[in-house]
């Protein structure tokens, strides 16, 4: 009776030892899926698994050939530069900035050349220029000095005053007569109107000034401390662009700017100026009070809300001492 009741433990009918079976081939077969998949799908894999490879591989490539281009132009400083008379080239950007100060092209002496920082080639490249008779006629003409590159140039023209000369007192200017005649129209003779101490009437007589812009122009002029460039007079509230074009050849500036004082000046003496907001007068007094007095306009940089722009055109109204 034991061993019939044992037997019927181990003992599975038909039914069941089939789906046993069924249940066996089943699991047998997930087992195997890995190992046919590998067989059947092996080439294609290896294929896109190179391909994708070579590519991770190229743009490694190419992002290592730009931070090395990149590291080159940062380490040489150098930049592409048109030169007036011939193709683009690549030139060394000049670290040396020098000192800046208001001085006449016509008249400055090498030293003082070097002071400004040009090199000695561009120096002599000048003093040759006006030994032949040459002469700066206006500021802007310093753009045209051979070896003289632009960003110089930017930082030397508010600073240039150009001394009247003979052959600057007069000039020929076209007519604003409505009956000119011709495609040339008809040309008057006019004298050039000195913007640092021309009074009212002087400036009325400029074509497209009346009694408003002329008062404009002097009162603007007064604020600042006198003009270092006629590039300013366009900065006169209301003065049309088309009427500063006009009169800008009828236009020169002579005499030395009126400075303040930064150790001394207080708030609301440094604030009257139109280039000096009262957030930037504060700054100054302010930075004066914690660190003492300035030893260098170089040091009025350190004020942060002092941008760069605003820097070069306050500078030559700014003094030390």
């Amino acid at each position: 009776m034991a061993s019939k009741t044992s037997q019927s433990y181990f003992y599975l009918a038909r039914k069941d030892r089939r789906g046993a079976i069924f249940l066996f081939a089943i699991i047998l077969l997930i087992c195997m899926v890995p190992f046919l998949y590998v067989f059947f799908f092996n080439g294609q894999i290896t294929e896109e698994t190179q391909f994708d490879a070579s590519l991770a591989t190229l743009r490694t490539k190419q992002a290592q050939t730009r931070q090395q281009k990149v590291y080159k132009t940062e380490e040489t400083d150098y930049r592409p530069y048109d030169h007036p008379s011939s193709s683009s080239y690549t030139r060394y950007v000049s670290k040396t900035k020098g000192v800046l100060f208001i001085f006449d092209p016509n008249s400055i002496s090498a030293e003082g050349w070097k002071k400004l920082g040009l090199r000695d080639k561009t120096i002599a490249t000048i003093l040759n220029f006006r030994s032949k008779g040459g002469r700066f006629r206006q500021p802007e003409d310093i753009k045209k000095i051979w070896g003289l590159f632009p960003d110089e140039a930017e930082r030397l023209l508010p600073f240039i005053q150009i001394a009247p000369g003979e052959e600057a007192k007069q000039t020929y200017i076209p007519s604003a007569s409505p009956y000119s005649k011709g495609p040339a129209g008809i040309y008057a003779r006019a004298k050039i109107v000195d913007a640092n101490i021309a009074d009212s009437s002087a400036l009325i007589a400029l074509p497209g000034i009346g009694s408003k812009l002329s008062q404009r122009i002097i009162n603007f002029r007064d604020r600042l401390g006198g003009f270092y460039s006629v590039e300013q007079v366009k900065e006169t509230f209301g003065l049309p662009d088309s009427v500063y074009q006009k009169i800008k050849p009828m236009l020169q500036v002579s005499g030395v700017v009126k400075q303040l004082n930064v150790n001394s000046a207080s708030a609301d003496e440094l604030k009257l100026h139109p280039y000096i907001k009262y957030h930037l007068a504060n700054a100054l007094v302010e930075y004066r009070k914690q660190h003492g007095n300035y030893q260098s306009l170089e040091e009025i940089k350190k004020i942060m809300i002092l941008t760069d722009e605003i820097y070069q055109k306050l500078h030559p109204y700014l003094k030390t001492e």
